[in-house]
């Protein structure tokens, strides 16, 4: 799925840059992440324009968790680099943790992105 996303990121200037900003969210995740949906609305302040982004993704087995509790650690703090807009804000709003046979841990993220100029 991310081999999909670059793939399309890389031409979608006209789409708007949610897909480059979910595609760097999926490569921060790491391969074992499984996107579980992505939502984006429209922000607005006095002198600022964008939008804010909701992310949830899951991660199944061992190996997985620790690769999102590694997402947790380093999201708030990633300099994204997207042409034309500024990552302002980038916040871990949840976390689940289910124990089976096969630990699973869902991760719920929000982003702010504001258009630069």
């Amino acid at each position: 799925m991310l081999d999909t996303l670059r793939a399309r990121a890389s031409g979608s200037a006209r789409r708007g840059p949610w897909l480059k900003l979910l595609s760097d969210v999926l490569t921060l995740a790491g391969p074992q992440a499984e996107l579980l949906r992505h939502g984006e609305r429209p922000w607005s302040s006095a002198t600022f324009s964008g939008s804010r982004h909701s992310i949830a993704l899951s991660f199944t087995g061992e190996r997985a968790v620790d690769a999102g509790e590694a997402l947790i650690a380093s999201l708030p703090d990633h300099e994204f680099a997207i042409p034309g807009h500024l990552v302002a804000d980038a916040t871990i709003t949840g976390v689940d943790h289910e124990n089976g046979p096969e630990p699973r841990m869902t991760v719920e993220a929000e982003l702010l992105l504001l258009e630069e100029g």
